[in-house]
């Protein structure tokens, strides 16, 4: 199971920026070649991305990079220039529909041949941020075996609507919650959209909380502050955990002495409650071998 509960973005023009992204704890380093780099930046940009992957790559985290649409003609010289040994996955900008996703399968799986590596290496992120792309969401998602997740992406999706994006978030409520749904019906991890007053971070785990309970299970973050809040709202809780493993141990107990609907705290457990308690102890179990799996390759790529 991969685990997404922090998916830190940075411009990929940006040096300082870039060489900070090792010291940070999040779980997927993304660097932006697309909205965060102005036009005039994007060559170079292209370049700095290639060139700092294996750097960025000894953390452990997953490194992707945001490469630019299919329909600004960029698509395929950012991938050319990116695809590596420790390229984990692309973020697809604006994706709406599944000839987008076959076509940048079809470009990855050729660069991993001509490159030797393991062919579907590179993982794919859709972001769906616009109204044809919400539309198709479930198509894109399927469309091919590498996508792993879906990255709602509000301000172009209310752009592209002609509406304005509001603190309160009641206009992108469909949107946001249907990415969430297509995500979990496609097998995807769904992450939420970026929080842009970072420095409201009481703002940020109440919105994040929201979120987490719509079923996104990370967050696209905009600043390195976002980080330890966003790996608390998307994990399960001390107090969650507990509760999980108290209802697991009963529950077992009664369904040994025959019983499918058990007591506990004047409540009745029944095999749903059940099954959704073993869930939250599986998503706790998910982000424990994440961690020990970060460090393992952390060491293996320090040392290479």
């Amino acid at each position: 199971m991969v685990v997404m509960r922090s998916v830190m973005y940075t411009p990929g023009n940006n040096y300082r920026m870039i060489e900070k992204l090792p010291t940070l704890p999040a779980d997927v380093m993304v660097l932006d070649l697309e909205d965060s780099v102005p036009p005039a930046e994007k060559e170079t940009a292209k370049f700095m991305v290639r060139d700092a992957i294996p750097n960025v790559a000894k953390c452990g985290a997953y490194v992707y990079s945001r490469i630019n649409d299919w329909r600004t003609g960029l698509t395929e010289g950012d991938v050319e220039a990116i695809v590596q040994d420790g390229l984990d996955g692309v973020v697809l900008s604006k994706t709406e529909g599944r000839d987008d996703v076959v076509r940048l399968d079809d470009k990855l799986t050729k660069l991993e041949k001509e490159r030797g590596l393991k062919l579907g290496t590179v993982a794919i992120q859709c972001l769906i941020e616009t109204a044809k792309g919400v539309v198709n969401a479930y198509e894109s998602a399927i469309a091919s075996k590498r996508v792993n997740s879906l990255v709602f992406g509000a301000v172009d999706y209310t752009r592209d609507m002609r509406i304005t994006l509001t603190k309160e978030g009641g206009e992108i409520l469909v949107a946001r919650c249907w990415t969430a749904i297509v995500a979990r019906a496609a097998g995807c991890i769904a992450i939420d959209p970026p929080y842009p007053a970072y420095r409201d971070a009481e703002g940020f785990i109440k919105d994040s909380r929201a979120g987490q309970q719509f079923g996104f299970e990370g967050r696209m973050l905009i600043h390195p502050s976002q980080i330890e809040p966003s790996h608390e709202c998307y994990a399960p809780t001390k107090e969650q955990m507990e509760y999980a493993k108290e209802v697991v141990q009963v529950f077992e107990e009664g369904m040994k002495a025959g019983s499918a609907s058990v007591p506990l705290r004047g409540q009745m457990l029944d095999v749903a409650v059940y099954r959704t308690q073993r869930d939250v102890l599986a998503a706790a179990e998910a982000v424990e071998a994440w961690l020990k799996e970060k460090e393992e390759r952390r060491k293996k790529r320090s040392s290479a």
